[in-house]
């Protein structure tokens, strides 16, 4: 194909689909600005290491702990309205991040934030699955997953010239005032997206009366039996009409999640430790990696034509292997350096496109319930993988303990590598899997 026709793919979107992506473009400068410099922050006001710590963990908790309410909400109230408020909360937080200095406060509005911002994060696949046609679908996916990932290095390298830009100016480097500074950055970007999320139209009665009773979506897969169970479902907001596919869905990226948690968190640890790099040259390592991931996101759609859609993703998560392999034994710096940047990209640049195939998967009433569980789950693994890792250092030590999470998190991604294939690939070649019912342009 050539680049004008990979570039028409990338346009004709529809108007709330673009003012969303616009949103997207300063949420995520918010979040990536956060996620480098809170920690930061906090160390510049005298806090310790596992209040710190302590912090971050009730943040991701409460992250977790609020998909399924926000994504029932979503349902009620409409996925703009969801946006408007997260947005919302998330802004309050930082200008009260920027006023008070109390650890008891600075608890309770990072929760905020992370709620906030969880918030919109849900409801983001479902109201880009209702405001797009099935042909542009994976193209939109993917273009909102890479502005995510270049919006965090240009937040990255930004934060980088504006912090020596601010200590060139007077203010001691590390000081509070000089984080002060971009946390007045992060409040603007935020806000912002409040405007963003406020322009978007009305959508409070896109998905009304839609139910999730009916066939099941595939044939001959299990569906939810039984009045009572269907009733108490319903009435906590919760929409599974297929148990058995939602089941397919949510489990893989689980044990992705596993896998992920207990390693990619600490690879900066990593590579420091083994190779003995700086904390300029660790930088430097992280951004192009995560340049790379954009360009593979944006390709990703082509592939997608080509082998289908979970055809494409198997194969760019069973190519990611071998370099997971490199990442965890490779003897130079060199070659870990390219193989984490080949692997981030390629196991990233499926995270769009099957989540467009999760859309299309289930009807309107189960989107948000599905994708708040995909959530969730991940922020479970996540977390789960983050304790594996504890043990197992403190166990081996660095060298061993390094050796068994890569081991680990080969094994688990292989895994849910096949279980894509066997529970969809098989059916996608053999032509048997048709989008689930859907009213009008949602299809």
């Amino acid at each position: 194909m050539s680049v004008r026709g990979f570039l028409a793919g990338y346009r004709g979107f529809e108007r709330d689909a673009r003012m969303f992506l616009l949103g997207t473009v300063f949420a995520a400068g918010a979040i990536g600005l956060f996620w480098i410099n809170f920690n930061l922050y906090l160390a510049s006001l005298g806090i310790d290491v596992a209040t710190i710590g302590l912090i971050a963990t009730a943040g991701a908790l409460a992250s977790a702990l609020s998909a399924l309410p926000a994504s029932i909400l979503s349902d009620r109230i409409g996925r703009r309205m969801v946006m408007i408020g997260g947005s919302l909360l998330a802004t309050l937080a930082l200008g009260g991040l920027l006023v008070f200095e109390s650890v008891e406060l600075i608890f309770v509005l990072a929760v905020v934030y992370n709620v906030g911002q969880q918030t919109r994060f849900v409801v983001a696949n479902p109201y880009m699955t209702e405001h797009s046609e099935p042909e542009r679908r994976n193209e939109l996916f993917a273009l909102q997953f890479a502005i995510v990932n270049g919006t965090h290095v240009v937040a990255a390298l930004g934060g980088s010239l504006l912090a020596a830009t601010v200590v060139g100016g007077g203010l001691a480097v590390n000081s509070p005032d000089a984080h002060r500074v971009l946390l007045l950055v992060m409040l603007g970007l935020s806000a912002v997206s409040v405007v963003t999320a406020v322009m978007l139209r009305d959508d409070r009665n896109e998905n009304e009366g839609i139910s999730v009773a009916g066939p099941s979506a595939e044939p001959g897969a299990p569906r939810l039996s039984g009045v009572g169970i269907r009733t108490r479902m319903d009435r906590l907001g919760l929409r599974i009409g297929n148990p058995g596919l939602f089941v397919r869905i949510v489990l893989p990226g689980f044990i992705i999640s596993l896998g992920a948690g207990q390693v990619l968190p600490f690879l900066n640890l990593y590579v420091v430790g083994r190779f003995g790099l700086d904390l300029s040259q660790t930088n430097v390592i992280f951004a192009v990696t995560s340049f790379g991931t954009m360009i593979a996101i944006l390709i990703q759609p082509l592939l997608a034509r080509r082998y289908g859609r979970i055809g494409s993703v198997v194969l760019v998560q069973a190519a990611s292997i071998p370099f997971l392999v490199a990442l965890g034994f490779a003897p130079v710096i060199w070659l870990v350096v390219i193989a984490m940047t080949v692997r981030n990209a390629l196991m990233n640049a499926s995270n769009p496109i099957f989540n467009a195939f999760a859309m299309d998967r289930v009807r309107p009433a189960e989107r948000a319930t599905v994708n708040a569980t995909m959530t969730l789950l991940w922020s479970v693994g996540w977390a789960i993988g983050g304790v594996y890792y504890a043990i197992v250092q403190a166990a081996l030590g660095f060298e061993l303990g390094y050796n068994l999470n890569f081991v680990t998190i080969i094994v688990l991604y292989t895994l849910a590598t096949s279980l894509y294939w066997i529970w969809f690939g098989r059916a996608e070649r053999a032509g048997q899997l048709a989008p689930a019912p859907s009213p009008g342009r949602s299809a």
